[in-house]
């Protein structure tokens, strides 16, 4: 392979892909390097393609897309970085820069931080057939729903014709990600300090079934959710065709617009609703670029590593809506919020889920394939298929064997 060229394995989809398409061209016109792109996938997709690449010694990936939930199962295939002097490390938050660091130093670099907040668009809530004035907040007193049992009543109440209630994703991660909320809000967790599996649980029952609730027995959901990852719930809701959604940050610039929006002046933005121990939970994590360890071009990796996390790229994506994860970043998208009623709303939103609902899986080399086993079982408790105790108690035990001897890092 030419010295010039660097292969890249990149994360895919609306919320990723401006910052390679504004970034790339002037790395490669400023630097020389050419960067050869494997693929932009899912991240379903990018975990398997990254696990077949990274299980080479020979040269084959000098960058990849990572997130800090799943670069414990890569470590072995990544560079240690803290030698290289990266620049604008030691300006991470952090809680972030010890998400990037395992116990064989920082192996990744963050880009930013992601947690859901509730979009809702409240002209579902008014009844477009309305003669009097008080009519027409009919359902508004569902507005926000504050738990989700509410948000499960007020999803089959606005469900009719061709547009459901709260839509979220019905498969992978997302579904994982809607239970581990749900589980956590209601005093749950997925794991006891062991690493056993401890999900299977009254908390954990319940969260199951308000799955099944919603898209089986209220069918408040499209029938198809099953198939739909994140883009295509989305999708869904800025259609029109959804009342609710929870999405991260960096996709807001999707929902601020009529041309990206159906509707953009009437979607509220609130905070994930509360459980059944009345609380909140939001679960994060941080996505990431690293180097592997057997790269080709080490000069040029790191080099493009710095381009892709410099303080002009953060400040690109933050003006997206992703979160920041350096100080410098993260107190210039706030100062410049203040002016700006929406923007600011939506920050207080978020550092406040920051600082009393964030969720953070812990982190050991088993985690992704623990992860595949439980959206399997939550699917299944969905589609109605098992009920949630049979489903997550099945799931419990095929976790067994993948935690036994497992260390969190």
């Amino acid at each position: 392979m030419s010295d010039k060229a660097i292969n890249v394995l990149l994360l895919g989809g609306p919320m990723y892909e401006a910052l390679y398409d504004r970034v790339l061209p002037v790395f490669e016109r400023e630097t020389g390097y050419r960067v050869h792109q494997l693929a932009r996938l899912p991240h379903p997709e990018l975990n398997a393609e990254a696990a077949r690449c990274l299980a080479r010694t020979t040269p084959g990936v000098d960058l990849l897309c990572t997130h800090t939930k799943y670069a414990p199962s890569q470590a072995d295939a990544l560079l240690p970085l803290d030698e290289y002097n990266v620049a604008g490390v030691n300006t991470l938050l952090p809680p972030v820069a010890a998400l990037a660091t395992l116990r064989k130093g920082l192996m990744q670099v963050p880009r930013f931080l992601d947690l859901q907040l509730l979009y809702v668009r409240t002209s579902a809530f008014t009844d477009p057939q309305a003669q009097h004035v008080h009519q027409l907040a009919f359902k508004t007193d569902l507005l926000p729903p504050q738990t989700w049992a509410q948000m499960i009543n007020a999803s089959s109440a606005v469900t009719q014709n061709n547009r459901y209630g709260f839509v979220f994703p019905g498969r992978d991660s997302g579904l994982f990600g809607t239970f581990y909320e749900m589980l956590v809000a209601s005093g749950g967790d997925l794991f006891a300090p062991d690493l056993s599996p401890s999900f299977s649980s009254p908390a954990g029952w319940w969260a199951a079934d308000a799955l099944a609730e919603m898209h089986s027995r209220r069918r408040s959901t499209p029938k198809a959710l099953s198939d739909w990852h994140y883009d295509q719930v989305s999708e869904s809701f800025r259609q029109g065709h959804a009342a609710m959604v929870a999405d991260w940050p960096g996709s807001d610039h999707l929902y601020r617009s009529d041309e990206t929006c159906v509707e953009s002046a009437n979607v509220q933005l609130h905070a994930l609703p509360m459980g059944l121990a009345d609380r909140r939970a939001a679960y994060g994590g941080c996505h990431s670029f690293a180097v592997t360890r057997h790269c080709s071009n080490k000069p040029g990796a790191l080099l493009l590593l710095q381009y892709l996390t410099s303080h002009e790229s953060r400040m690109f994506e933050a003006q997206q809506g992703a979160v920041p994860v350096t100080a410098p970043a993260l107190a210039q998208v706030r100062a410049e919020a203040q002016n700006q009623p929406r923007a600011l709303r939506r920050w207080q939103l978020l550092s406040d889920q920051i600082d009393n609902a964030l969720i953070i899986p812990p982190r050991f080399a088993a985690y992704p394939a623990c992860e595949s086993v439980l959206w399997r079982a939550l699917q299944r408790v969905m589609l109605g298929d098992v009920s949630a105790r049979v489903g997550l108690d099945q799931a419990a035990a095929d976790m067994q064997p993948l935690v036994k001897g497992q260390v969190a890092l």
